[in-house]
């Protein structure tokens, strides 16, 4: 059998798995990201290898694709006039958050053993989160109001606040390494985050202008999906966070493309399928002989991280001046984690030996969170419903 026939029926075949996850996750309390990336894992090594061997050429590419797309779509969550109304609940729950998981899991796991290097590590990669899953269990809760609103926002910015602790934290497990690089690694992230920005309002402000122009009022694909592939391709080739610039980009479109109300609704047409064979991706790349080796590792990352985002929505909730509900529910909403922390952790790895033990772990625990974290935010979206003014969309 040819390559092009084996992969198009491998896809034919994943997006059936699509279709299965979507009834389950209209017909059960289970998201239909966390199906996905269950069914993942049983057609993947760790289950029954059904997958074709030619699959890890092109997984990369979509992952990226995907990723890209939901950083574009994210940054409509930055308009202005909407920040206006919840910034200061979106800052202070979002740095709070970011802040109280990085020193929580890093400081425990130093307490509990870990060299402080490695727990640095940890701690760094430990407020990343996963933009693609919160994003679409909210559309698929169809809830709408202030706090899946203000999810969205945090969501948006909490990758932002990730890449700067990380960077601090990695430049600081450097310097107590007397590696001598860390200067060099804090500024290499900052500098990374800077040019991510650049590019995505560079790209941002002529897409602005011209999305909607062909058909009036009506973005095509062409034009979306052409602007973000450019736009995380130039991040990607200068060595920026291709998710950050295309947020950016999305931001900037959000603000400025005042000729038509739906810039967005061209690339929110084709994100499920492409997020259909990410999740499941995700799955697939689960690797269980890791998990016996750094049990109890893993447990406490887990725990760790779990009690630094309700400490953190709790008390930036609080300086906001929302309710313990609103709070606490935020918190529980806040648990997905995915690709961005394995590709710090592969960072860390690829830059010291002693931190190859943190892929593997990062890795099962992102699994985890993969597959609780969606249920959390679905579980929270619908109790909170009855707690704030909030009204069931159609």
């Amino acid at each position: 059998m040819s390559v092009s026939a084996l992969t198009l029926m491998t896809l034919g075949f994943l997006f059936f798995l699509g279709l299965i996850a979507d009834l389950i996750g209209r017909n059960t309390p289970v998201p239909r990201v966390s199906a996905l990336i269950v069914f993942g894992i049983l057609i993947g090594p760790a289950g029954f290898n059904l997958l074709p061997v030619s699959i890890g050429h092109w997984m990369p590419i979509v992952s990226d694709i995907a990723l890209a797309s939901i950083g574009f779509l994210l940054g409509n969550s930055f308009n202005v006039s909407e920040i206006r109304k919840s910034g200061k609940a979106v800052l202070s729950i979002s740095l709070f958050v970011a802040i109280s998981t990085a020193v929580g899991v890093a400081g425990g796991l130093w307490l509990f053993g870990c060299s402080l290097p490695v727990a640095l590590i940890y701690g760094g990669i430990a407020p990343a989160t996963d933009p693609a899953s919160t994003v679409d269990v909210i559309r698929e809760s169809k809830v709408e109001g202030e706090f899946p609103d203000t999810l969205l926002k945090i969501t948006a910015i909490d990758d932002a606040w990730g890449l700067i602790v990380f960077s601090l934290m990695f430049a600081a497990a450097q310097i107590e390494m007397l590696d001598g690089g860390g200067l060099h690694t804090l500024l290499g992230g900052i500098s990374e985050i800077f040019v991510s920005v650049f590019i995505g309002v560079v790209l941002g402000v002529p897409m602005s202008f011209l999305t909607g122009r062909i058909q009036s009022g009506e973005p095509s694909l062409v034009e979306g999906l052409g602007m973000v592939f450019i736009c995380s391709g130039f991040a990607l080739w200068l060595d920026a966070s291709y998710l950050l610039s295309a947020m950016v980009m999305g931001a900037v479109v959000a603000n400025v493309a005042r000729h038509h109300d739906r810039p967005f609704c061209a690339v929110e047409g084709v994100e499920w399928p492409l997020l259909v064979v990410f999740f499941i991706f995700a799955g697939v790349s689960v690797q269980l002989e890791y998990f016996l080796q750094h049990l109890l590792l893993i447990v406490l990352y887990i725990l760790l991280r779990i009690s630094g985002r309700f400490i953190g929505a709790y008390f930036g909730g609080l300086f906001a001046g929302k309710s313990i509900a609103f709070s606490g529910w935020m918190g529980m909403s806040l648990m997905p984690q995915a690709g961005i922390a394995l590709g710090m952790a592969l960072t860390a790895a690829n830059r010291f030996e002693e931190f190859q033990s943190v892929v593997s772990v990062i890795a099962m625990a992102t699994v985890f969170f993969e597959i609780a974290g969606p249920v959390c935010t679905r579980f929270a979206l619908n109790k909170v419903k009855s707690l704030v003014p909030v009204k069931k969309g159609s």
